[in-house]
């Protein structure tokens, strides 16, 4: 019994020692190329809710591309920041034009 485990061992040692090395000159695995983002949001019109519905980021081995993923929110919270400055724009316009100084015509 005990010849039998020790040949056991050895086999199973010199296996996996031969799938480690490889025992040839072809990878096991080849190297792929890491996934890049291909920025798919929109440049000549703001981004629309469709944009962030479509949007996938490419996964990297331990989750998502820290970078891909900075540059997005980055580009999105711009975009969010300049949206926040037109709608107070428009809102203080709105509130000059609705109560503003009386018109000439109703003085009378």
């Amino acid at each position: 019994m005990f010849w039998f485990l020790l040949i056991t061992m050895v086999v199973v040692v010199a296996a996996v020692t031969l799938a480690v090395v490889g025992g040839g000159d072809s990878e096991v695995l080849p190297e792929v190329a890491p996934e890049q983002l291909v920025d798919p949001l929109p440049v000549a019109r703001p981004v629309d809710r469709a944009d962030v519905e479509a949007l996938r980021l490419p996964v990297a081995a331990r989750g998502y591309r820290m970078a891909d993923v900075d540059d997005v929110l980055v580009r999105l919270g711009a975009e969010i920041a300049e949206r926040d400055a037109r709608i107070a724009e428009l809102e203080e316009a709105l509130a000059g034009a609705a109560g503003g100084p009386d018109r000439e015509g109703d003085q009378q």
